[in-house]
């Protein structure tokens, strides 16, 4: 995780010497938050201005906002208590308290994701795309972990949100993976970003890692759908990595 924290921490660098700020996309599971953990612990985590970087999630359990399984209320813990972040640049995902349905925290989201876009592209937009439900701000970085059913953010085998062509936001239910109730990003909005990592650690994510890469269908595999409009990294360790063929293997994507 260390590995994959001093990768993040350069990447966030580089893009803010280009652009003067950067934007990523946090996951949960214990992949994503150990790499949150060891960003907070890393030396080199101050190179970064964390008050020019926008926080957004890849997905987010749809309890109350305090709840200890809440991805955002982990992330907080693990990070973005310990470094100087702008709030009005941390866009949690919407809880139980707020909305009656994972469907209405998931429309307010996808709303927020536009104004971001909005204000990102207000000197070139023409005037008919502020509304295009299609149009998301810049993404620099989107983290995900994988799950050993395959699944992504919360983008379940063969359920409806894996499917979803269209929206860039979905409510969630019935979840395998408990608590059954969810919002989450979808594969149109996961492949807007520049690169897609792959974050995953431990045996039991072997079989899916390597049906993943061996180009399985992304409705039976959500792992195989996501995808870097300029590269995917897959960071893993070698027990994931386990069934995969070697020759796709590097070393230095292996250190998870």
């Amino acid at each position: 995780m260390a590995a994959i924290a001093a990768r993040l921490i350069t990447k966030l660098v580089d893009v803010q010497d280009k652009h003067g700020e950067a934007t990523v996309v946090l996951t949960g599971g214990s992949v994503g938050i150990g790499t949150l953990k060891a960003v907070a612990d890393s030396p080199a985590a101050q190179a970064v201005d964390w008050s020019k970087v926008n926080f957004w999630w890849g997905d987010e359990r749809f309890v109350a906002a305090e709840d200890p399984e809440r991805n955002t209320r982990q992330a907080f813990d693990a990070l973005l208590s310990h470094i100087p972040v702008d709030a009005a640049r941390v866009n949690q995902p919407g809880s139980s308290d707020d909305f009656g349905s994972p469907e209405e925290a998931a429309e307010d989201y996808a709303r927020r994701l536009q104004d971001a876009a909005r204000a990102e592209h207000a000197a070139d937009m023409s005037d008919d795309r502020p509304d295009d439900p299609g149009v998301l701000p810049r993404l620099d970085v989107v983290l995900l972990g994988v799950g050993p059913d395959a699944h992504v953010a919360s983008l379940f085998p063969e359920q409806a949100g894996i499917r979803e062509k269209d929206r860039m936001v979905v409510g969630v239910h019935n979840s395998p993976k408990p608590p059954p109730l969810r919002i989450s990003l979808t594969l149109p909005a996961i492949n807007t970003a520049a690169e897609v990592w792959m974050v995953v650690a431990g045996e039991d994510k072997a079989g899916a890692v390597g049906l993943a890469l061996a180009g399985a269908n992304p409705v039976q595999v959500p792992a195989a759908g996501p995808r870097g409009t300029s590269r995917t990294l897959w960071l893993i360790d070698e027990n994931a990595a386990s069934r995969v063929p070697r020759q796709l293997v590097r070393k230095d994507a292996a250190g998870a």
